[in-house]
């Protein structure tokens, strides 16, 4: 079993930043992709960004290049997502997901409980 653990959300004004993290602990996360999706009221949960745990390897979707970077702690088993000039767009619960790597819910057997972020203009 990996348990993961999101922290970092609030409100914030459009344009600002925030920095959400997801500590994993359980099974070893060698092999494991990490990946955060997000899901707005009313809406479907939507990829924004992934890494492999080892390689370094990253993707992210449309909407977050140029302003979110998925990063990662290794010895502290801890993924970031820094999000920069957040809109109103951006505002939805996000998660933390671990899983084989995919833009799609259904590569991910692990989630986190998620953290609300709020964006107002």
């Amino acid at each position: 079993q990996v348990q993961l653990v999101e922290s970092g959300g609030g409100v914030v004004q459009a344009g600002n930043s925030l920095r959400l993290s997801c500590v994993a602990s359980g099974r070893t996360l060698n092999n494991f992709v990490m990946a955060w999706f997000r899901q707005a009221p009313g809406k479907e949960r939507e990829f924004v960004g992934l890494s492999s745990w080892s390689g370094g390897v990253t993707r992210y979707a449309d909407s977050a290049t140029g302003r979110f970077t998925i990063s990662r702690d290794n010895a502290k088993n801890t993924v970031f997502l820094q999000m920069n000039n957040l809109t109103p767009e951006d505002t939805a619960v996000y998660y933390c997901a671990a899983g084989i790597g995919s833009e799609r819910t259904i590569g991910y057997e692990y989630w986190g409980q998620g953290t609300q972020v709020t964006v107002f203009s």
